[in-house]
């Protein structure tokens, strides 16, 4: 079965979208000339943006990390002022938005994709002095005292900040050991804070567009997670829970965090090398089937194991080793569920994929207030409208995965034309699920993963606790047995 579903009109999307940019474009233009500090062109930001370690195999992999960022010294950052300035309005909500639009490219007008893609720009690398002075500030010393080697020039660049690679002495086993030493902005967190305003208008036109959606909570949501990745403390704390969590897995793995050389504004983590999202584009078929495994097993391990999940499913943050290994970087935008949450996830599946009981079903939703009482659509059409993320696994069979499936998928959440959609909102707990099961749809599509995603996710669906059913399940068991243990 392929999934490519027929096209849901997009007109809501569309004018919500057209008007957003707009509306973007605009108080761009009343901060650049009302604020000294953020006085940029954004045109022209748009245009220029774009088991231990001997002493000797931790300078080999300190000195084979591959720099995944082309660097270009014009382009450097040399003050916090610069910082402020250039990341602009193109971070927080803004920035999310406009990375998202490639689930829903192939539906919207050529002008649309076109403002929407003005959204997404790589951030610039800050110059080597101002990244040493963060390092200073942080630490009380410069980055050349602090590690055995240090290397000025980083090996990639992100939206609120940049990763060196490095070589320190383990405190605890006395060692050399190579790290990624992620350093933040200097001056992002203002920048990020004139973003969240955009949220609200991001809100009130989505509420327009959409009648029954609730945008308080959506916008609410939106604020915390982004206001959390600023806080590189709860983000080191973030990535040590899910290297516990998944230490000794056989193909899952989350770099260790280093606490005496991580702070406010530095994350230090073990380096680790591998092909990046580009490089496994050339692979067979087969590694990449075995890659959207692993990428649907680590999503929903960590949404039942841990009631938590990274919300950030962006192809940047993962390193791949062949055999199915996925190393997963990045613990900035993570979502901690309550008990109830999870119960309200967990029965949604259960109804929905199966149980195949949609009275049950949207007895869950209404009770979870994704839909409003009093919708007139009979409870099978209500059930297949939210059902759809569910179709994947509903069946007993082997699926293959595909963009158009994934793009369907959004276009059907932003659809405007069915009564539903007029009831329908989207409560807090589930605004970055949606994130994560969109971006991680889109990622399956990309590499056109094959295999039955049904007897997968029995084993990994909590009410059932299936058996294994393909080779990496097999050599997860031992993991798993530990895990219960």
């Amino acid at each position: 079965m392929t999934f490519g579903r027929r096209l849901l009109t997009v007109t809501g999307v569309a004018a919500a979208m057209a008007a957003l940019v707009a509306a973007v474009r605009k108080e761009q233009h009343h901060l650049r000339t009302s604020r000294s500090q953020r006085n940029v062109d954004v045109a022209r930001l748009g245009a220029t943006v774009g088991k231990h370690y001997a002493t000797n195999a931790a300078r080999k992999l300190f000195a084979s990390a591959e720099r995944r960022i082309e660097l270009d010294q014009q382009r450097e950052l040399r003050t916090a002022e610069a910082v402020a300035e250039r990341l602009g309005n193109m971070k927080g909500a803004l920035m999310k938005l406009g990375q998202m639009a490639s689930y829903i490219d192939d539906a919207l007008p050529t002008p649309l994709r076109d403002a929407l893609s003005a959204l997404q720009s790589n951030a610039p690398p800050m110059s080597a002095a101002l990244a040493a002075g963060v390092i200073e500030r942080e630490f009380g010393m410069p980055p050349e005292r602090l590690f055995v080697e240090w290397d000025p020039q980083p090996i990639a660049a992100a939206s609120i900040g940049q990763v060196h690679r490095a070589v320190v002495l383990d405190p605890i086993t006395g060692e050399e050991r190579a790290v990624a030493v992620k350093v933040q902005y200097p001056g992002v967190g203002e920048a990020v804070e004139a973003d969240l305003r955009n949220a609200n208008l991001l809100g009130m036109l989505l509420q327009q567009g959409f009648g029954g959606l609730d945008a308080d909570d959506m916008v609410a949501e939106i604020k915390e997670r982004l206001i959390e990745e600023l806080d590189y403390r709860l983000e080191a704390k973030n990535q040590q829970l899910f290297a516990d969590y998944f230490r000794g897995h056989p193909f899952i793995h989350v770099p260790d965090v280093l606490p005496s050389f991580s702070g406010s504004a530095v994350i230090t983590s073990e380096l680790v090398n591998g092909s990046t999202w580009q490089d496994i584009q050339s692979w067979p078929q087969a590694e990449k089937d075995l890659i959207g495994e692993t990428l649907f097993r680590f999503v929903f391990r960590s949404l039942y194991g841990m009631h938590a999940f990274n919300g950030d499913p962006h192809p940047g943050n993962y390193l791949f080793h062949g055999d199915g290994r996925v190393t997963f970087l990045d613990y900035g935008l993570v979502k901690h569920f309550t008990a109830t949450e999870i119960g309200t996830f967990i029965g949604m599946v259960k109804a929905a994929a199966y149980d195949h009981d949609q009275s049950e079903f949207r007895r869950i939703v209404e009770s979870a207030g994704m839909l409003r009482p009093g919708c007139p659509a009979p409870d099978d059409e209500t059930g297949e409208y939210f059902s759809q993320f569910y179709e994947s696994v509903r069946h007993d069979q082997e699926v293959t995965w595909s963009s158009e499936y994934a793009s369907a998928i959004m276009r059907h959440t932003f659809d405007r034309t069915s009564p539903i959609a007029q009831y329908a909102t989207v409560p807090k707990a589930f605004v970055f699920i949606q994130r994560i099961n969109l971006g991680l749809y889109a990622l399956l599509g990309e590499l056109q993963a094959k295999g039955n995603y049904r007897r997968i996710a029995e084993e990994l669906w909590p009410f059932v606790a299936g058996p294994a059913s393909t080779p990496l399940a097999e050599r997860e068991r031992g993991w798993l047995d530990g895990l219960r243990r």
